[in-house]
């Protein structure tokens, strides 16, 4: 036999002979397929981990599959982050709008009608939140309740957990004794937690609060603002929340918020809770307690007033 046709008979032999590597059991390759099209990294990961562990001798073929999602991955967040950077002011708002009725004590013992919305743009070093909300009725052609108030906050993050904050209040709220109530206030916050599950945030810093009472009388003072953000993903389907001071967590659907603004002559402390419970797609029906505390109200004004709500609420 020519020594071409010898050589060539030994390497099929030795091709024949040697043990071909196994392919990924479909069943398996499956499952990491569908953890990767759920889109939560940590199931990705923790099947990928499995599959290694039952299947040994495919740990290269697991591994370009990992490989090829954390490339996926990396340019998904490179082309988000490269989307921020180019958007205009009017781009990438989120928010809610929210309608439905309240019952009240205190001051004033009644139904009625509540309407709200919240924004927030979440730049790469800044964060813009925005939120306004009415409470109002008129019983047998008067007026009972008249509230209003807006927020507006900037932050700049120096990191994924410490910002710095401003803050600009107007409220409305005659029948605790102002026509119009305006707080300016500059800060700390710092996210003390933030996972998909649960965030909790702190901020405090000085403020200046000017007040019109009803009876015509302009009072300014220097105060400090306290407050406490705590958003707490119960199941997909159930959220509760503590958002402080006009602070609007982006991806959050629910609230409950705390806040406090102290002076030596009136601290103000306001706690909302909330519990979301979603409907239909983007709608979700939420049910509200909030307790108003003025230690030294208007004359003529208890120092406790509370509401409760039940509403809609859309996000967008």
């Amino acid at each position: 036999m020519p020594r071409s046709a010898s050589a060539a008979v030994i390497i099929i032999a030795a091709s024949i002979s040697a043990p071909a590597s196994a392919a990924l059991p479909e069943p398996v390759k499956a499952m990491i397929d569908a953890a990767i099209a759920s889109g939560n990294k940590q199931d990705v990961q923790a099947v990928a981990k499995l599959a290694k562990a039952t299947n040994p001798d495919d740990h290269a073929e697991i591994d370009a599959i990992m490989s090829s999602y954390n490339a996926q991955l990396a340019a998904k967040a490179e082309a988000e982050l490269r989307e921020k950077q180019e958007a205009g002011f009017f781009e990438h708002w989120k928010g809610q709008g929210e309608l439905g009725g309240f019952r009240s004590t205190g001051n004033t013992s009644n139904l009625g009608l509540s309407g709200g919305v919240k924004l927030a743009k979440d730049a790469i070093k800044w964060r813009l939140n925005f939120q306004a909300r009415a409470d109002y009725q008129r019983s047998a052609g008067v007026t009972t309740r008249d509230q209003l108030s807006a927020t507006i906050e900037p932050n700049y993050k120096f990191d994924k957990s410490l910002y710095a904050y401003g803050l600009a209040q107007f409220e409305r709220d005659r029948f605790q004794g102002f026509s119009a109530r305006y707080t300016v206030s500059g800060g700390l916050g710092y996210e003390l937690v933030k996972n998909k599950d649960l965030r909790i945030t702190i901020k405090a810093g000085p403020a200046i609060r000017i007040t019109d009472f009803v009876e015509g009388e302009t009072k300014s003072s220097l105060a400090a603002l306290v407050g406490l953000d705590l958003d707490w993903k119960i199941s997909d389907h159930l959220k509760f929340s503590q958002d402080a001071g006009g602070t609007y967590a982006s991806d959050a659907k629910g609230f409950t918020s705390a806040a406090a603004v102290i002076d030596s002559d009136n601290t103000t402390f306001t706690a909302t809770s909330a519990l979301d419970a979603k409907l239909l797609g983007s709608l979700s029906a939420r049910l509200s307690y909030t307790i108003e505390h003025e230690t030294n109200p208007a004359a003529g004004s208890i120092k406790t007033d509370t509401l409760s709500r039940a509403t809609l609420v859309y996000d967008f």
